[in-house]
C-alpha cells in the first residue's frame, strides 16, 4: 500500500473521529432546550413549618386530694359541656352534712315548743295583768296595803318577763340555725368540688389519673381541647412574613397526610423570635380535620396577594452567576445572563420581572457545559 493510501485512511479515520465526537459528544453537550416566557397572574405565597396546637387546654382537675371515683374517660374521648367525669370520695363530709341538718331539726323542733310555751305565757300574763290593774285601784281607794299591791304587780311583770325571755330563746335559736345553714351550705359547696364535671365541650388528649387512684390536691386528671381552639402555629422568616395580615387564606398540609386543607390567619404574635428571626403566625383549619393530633408538624404556605399580567418561566430556568439570580438569555446563538426580580413562586412556576415576553431563555442542564457569557450553544 502506497503512502498516499495511508495517509488518506488515517485523514478518513480521524475525520469519522472528530465527526463521531461533534455528534455524539460536542454537540449534545452544547444543545439546550428553551423556552419562552408568558404572561399570567400569580399568587404570592409564603411558607413556613409549624405544629398543631390549641388556643385553649384546659387542665380539669380537684382541688381537694382523695380516692378517684367513677372516672371512665379516655384519651381521644368526646365530652359535653357540663358533664359528670369523676367523684373525689369526700370521706365523712356527707355525715357531717346528715349532723348538722339534724341539729337544725332539733332547734326547730325547740323552737316549735318555746312558741307553744310563749302562748301559755302570753295567756298568763294577760290575767296577771288584769288582777294587777284590779288591786292597782283598790291601792288608790287604800282598800289594800302597799304590800298587797306589790305583790300583784310583781306578778304581772314576773309574767312579763316570762314571755320576754321565751322571745329571746327563741331569737337565740333561730340565730343558731342561721350559722348552722351557712354551715350546711358552705359544706354543700365543698362537697360540689368533689364533684368532677367538664368545663367545656372537646376532646380528651390527656388522661392523667385513673380509677380509684389516689390524688393530691390540684392534681389534673386529665386535658381537654374545645376543636374550635384547634390551629397550627407556623413560624415564618421574618424576611417574608412582613406582608402576612389577620384574615390571609392559607393551606396546611399534615405530615401525615398528603391532603391539602383550606385554612385563614387568625393571629400574628407581635413579638418576634430573637433567636431564630421568625415570627410566630395562628393559622386555624377551616375544616379542622378529625382526629386531629397535637404537635403534629404541618406545612404551611399562606397567599399574600394575587398579581396579575406578570412574567412567568419555569423554576428550573433560574440560575446564579456572579452571586446574581438570572436567566440565560439567547440572542444570535449565543447566550448571556440576565439578573431578574423573583417576584413570587407557585409550585414549579417563578414570576419575575426584568425579561421581556418575547425572550427566549436556555435551560440550564447539569449534564452539560456550564453556561457563560456569550457563549455559543445549540437550542431546540
Amino acid at each position: 500500500m502506497s503512502k498516499i493510501i495511508r495517509y488518506f485512511i488515517y485523514v478518513v479515520i480521524i475525520a469519522l473521529v472528530g465527526f463521531g465526537f461533534y455528534k455524539k459528544v460536542y454537540l449534545p453537550k452544547h444543545t439546550f432546550k428553551s423556552v419562552k416566557p408568558y404572561k399570567g397572574s400569580m399568587d404570592i405565597v409564603v411558607n413556613g413549618i409549624g405544629n398543631v396546637g390549641a388556643k385553649n387546654i384546659y387542665k380539669v382537675g380537684s382541688v381537694y386530694g382523695g380516692e378517684v371515683l367513677g372516672f371512665e374517660l379516655n384519651e381521644g374521648d368526646y365530652v359535653e359541656k357540663g358533664s359528670l367525669v369523676a367523684t373525689i370520695d369526700s370521706v365523712d363530709l356527707r355525715d357531717k352534712i346528715k349532723e348538722q341538718e339534724a341539729l337544725k331539726n332539733k332547734l326547730l323542733k325547740d323552737i316549735e315548743g318555746l312558741k307553744i310555751d310563749k302562748k301559755s305565757a302570753a295567756v298568763n300574763y294577760k290575767y296577771q295583768n288584769e288582777v294587777y290593774l284590779k288591786n292597782k285601784k283598790l291601792y288608790k281607794l287604800h282598800s289594800i296595803s302597799y304590800l298587797d299591791y306589790q305583790k300583784y304587780f310583781t306578778a304581772m311583770e314576773s309574767a312579763k318577763l316570762k314571755i320576754e325571755s321565751i322571745k329571746a330563746h327563741i331569737s337565740s335559736l333561730k340565730e343558731q340555725i342561721k350559722q348552722i345553714d351557712a354551715a350546711i351550705e358552705g359544706l354543700k359547696k365543698r362537697l360540689q368540688r368533689y364533684v368532677i364535671f367538664s368545663p367545656i365541650s372537646g376532646y380528651v388528649t390527656k388522661k392523667l389519673a385513673v380509677n380509684h387512684q389516689t390524688i393530691i390536691p390540684n392534681q389534673t386528671l386529665f386535658e381537654v381541647v374545645n376543636p374550635k381552639d384547634v390551629w397550627v402555629r407556623a413560624y415564618i422568616d421574618t424576611r417574608v412574613s412582613g406582608e402576612v395580615k389577620i384574615g390571609d387564606k392559607a393551606t396546611l398540609q399534615l405530615r401525615s397526610s398528603k391532603k391539602i386543607y383550606s385554612a385563614k390567619v387568625v393571629s400574628i404574635n407581635p413579638v418576634n423570635n430573637p433567636i431564630t428571626y421568625e415570627r410566630e403566625i395562628d393559622i386555624k383549619f377551616d375544616d379542622l380535620p378529625m382526629p386531629f393530633y397535637l404537635e403534629e408538624q404541618a406545612s404551611v404556605k399562606i397567599e399574600i396577594k394575587r398579581v396579575k399580567d406578570i412574567i412567568k418561566v419555569p423554576a428550573n430556568v433560574l440560575s446564579s452567576y456572579k452571586g446574581k439570580s438570572g436567566v440565560w438569555i439567547i440572542k444570535k446563538d449565543r447566550v448571556y445572563f440576565k439578573a431578574v426580580n423573583i417576584v413570587a413562586y407557585e409550585d414549579k412556576t417563578v414570576g419575575l420581572r426584568g425579561v421581556s415576553e418575547d425572550a427566549s431563555i436556555a435551560v440550564p442542564d447539569n449534564k452539560k457545559i456550564t453556561l457563560k457569557n456569550g457563549m455559543k450553544i445549540y437550542h431546540d
